[in-house]
Parts: structure tokens; sequence; C-alpha cells
């Protein structure tokens, strides 16, 4: 952290240059300036994931977008890391804090497909791309008659393939859309009770070199109590189940007059799902998702909640819409 004009505070955010990655961190930046008056700059650093081809199972699921920024934190080299919360591995490193998790935005999925179809609408076989063994799931739950057809590439790219015909349709998260402007391709928007989102979707993760209390103080002011006990009990639910970035498991709490916490385990193929949910004060977050992750064991859900490396490659891997910077 260094001083900027007239002695203020000048920050340099860490940011993956994808569009998606830069359009969300541009908005934590605003956030920061608007509360404290502390100047910002961006600093574009590349990831492995963004440079390489593979699915994301195969080069170590979501948490290769989160890598690098990571390192640049604890180098010094930026002062602040904006990731997409879901990209985050559920075990903190030593040496980082999570110093704010800002409001978050919509957290449902939604389907971009041609001439405005609705999921109904599709064809008995029609091609759905995504990026996300859970979508997969979830989707085959909904139209076991569709095909998921496994994608990678940013936002323009997987849309690009709904036109040339490539695939009928694409799932993507509805926040991501809107950060880049192409809600106009959204055709159906999911609720969280008939495709319930992935853990974290939707929410931003600030975070710092530990050890620094003025700095975390003063990233404190994005930080939201509500997401931040909401996502809390969706990440101890993926923790408890020790599930892996290839299985099909779904979380989304709210806050309402306490917090509830609603999670799915889908079979790869659609075919069973096991679902549990639980409610509690919000201040008692870490054990809801829990107690959720021990229902769902206990019903017998343990078995997919490690995809195998084959069944990934198969449906896609990662509940990935971070966008890598090259296709």
């Amino acid at each position: 952290m260094s001083a900027g004009a007239g002695g203020a505070p000048r920050l340099r955010l860490g940011t993956r240059k994808s569009p998606m990655a830069i359009a969300q961190t541009q908005h934590v930046a605003r956030l920061i300036t608007e509360r404290t008056g502390c100047e910002v700059e961006l600093a574009g650093i590349t990831t492995f994931g963004d440079v390489s081809r593979a699915q994301l199972a195969q080069i170590g699921g979501t948490g290769v977008f989160v890598s690098a920024l990571r390192a640049s934190l604890l180098a010094g080299d930026i002062d602040v890391a904006v990731h997409s919360l879901k990209d985050l591995p559920v075990a903190q490193p030593d040496g980082i804090e999570l110093a704010a998790v800002p409001s978050r935005d919509d957290p449902r999925d939604a389907l971009a497909a041609r001439d405005g179809a609705k999921l109904a609408d599709l064809p008995p076989g029609a091609r759905i791309g995504t990026g996300s063994p859970r979508r997969a799931a979830e989707l085959l739950l909904l139209r076991p008659d569709v095909r998921p057809v496994p994608v990678r590439g940013n936002a323009g790219t997987r849309l690009a393939r709904v036109a040339s015909g490539e695939v009928d349709a694409v799932i993507l998260a509805y926040a991501g859309l809107a950060r880049i402007g192409r809600l106009d391709v959204v055709t159906q928007v999911f609720e969280p009770d008939e495709m319930v989102p992935a853990p974290g979707q939707g929410a931003l993760a600030v975070e710092c070199r530990s050890g620094q209390p003025e700095l975390a103080a003063l990233l404190a002011c994005a930080d939201d109590a509500a997401t931040r006990a909401a996502v809390t009990a969706e990440r101890s639910l993926l923790a408890a189940l020790e599930a892996g970035c290839s299985a099909p498991v779904g979380g989304y709490a709210a806050v309402a007059d306490g917090l509830r916490l609603h999670a799915v385990v889908v079979a790869p193929g659609g075919e069973t799902a096991w679902r549990a949910s639980a409610s509690g004060p919000a201040a008692e977050a870490g054990r809801l998702g829990r107690e959720v992750a021990a229902e769902l064991l206990r019903r017998g859900a343990g078995r997919y909640t490690a995809v195998s490396a084959g069944t990934a490659a198969h449906l896609g891997s990662g509940d990935d819409d971070s966008e890598p910077t090259r296709e």
C-alpha cells in the first residue's frame, strides 16, 4: 500500500485479465474508493487456468485461477486480490486473510438458447454446453433427454457456439452475464429450488495478506455480513463433504429471519438426487453447513461427492464461469 495524491493510500488490486474478472474487480475498486476515499489501481495477472486449454479437473480445478493472484499477494506485488468466491478452495492458506465478501449478486443459473427457447422448448437430444458437472447433473435431473456438452472459454466464446449451432444452448451464471452486460442472451433463469447454485455463486472474495490490521479494517468497508454468513455455510458444506471441483454438489444459503441452507448432490447422470436443508442463526453458519453435509452423507450421497476423472471429463469439469483470457 502506497501513498496517492494528497497522502491518501493507494491500493493495487490484483485481477485476472478476463473481461468478467476485470468487471468484478472494478466493482470492488469503486466500493473501496466510494467508502474510504482510497485510490485504487488494477493490476492484471495471468493465471495457469487462463493459458491452459485443458479441462479444469485435469489441471487442478478452479483453484488454478486463484494461485497466481495469491502468489502475487504474498510477494507484495499487489495489496489486494479479488476473486469469484466460488473459485476459492475451501481451505484458507497461511498468510492470507479473507478481508471482505461484498454483497452478493444474483446467484442463479441462466440458460441462453437460440430463438428465445426455454429448457422445456428444446427438443430431445438437444446439446447444452456447460463447464460444470453440477449443472450437467442438475440439467439431466430436469430433462433426462438432453445432452450436456463440455465447453470452456469465456462467455462470448460459449455464446458464439450457440449462435453457430455447435450447441443448442449454454448454461452460465446469471451474475457473470450481468457483469459483462449480456443479460440480453438469457432465455430462462433457474430458481434455486429447481437448479441449486454452486456454493459461493454470485459472490466475490477480497483477500489481503495477514498481519495488516489497518488494511483489513479498510477493506472491511466492502464486507456484507449476510453474504459472508451465507457463503460460510455453503463452503462449510463443501469442506465437510470433502467434495472435489468435479463433484455435482449445489448449495445455497440465504439470510431471512435467520439463515437457511439448502443443498443437493446429484448422480452424474441425473438419475438420483439427495437433498437436505437446515436453518439456524447466521452466527452458526459453519455448523449449519456441517449439519447438512452430515445428513447428505447419511443418506448415501457420499458416493458422488468425489466424481471420477473419467466422469468429470465426460461432463465437463469445475463449476466454471471463470473465463480464460484466451480460448
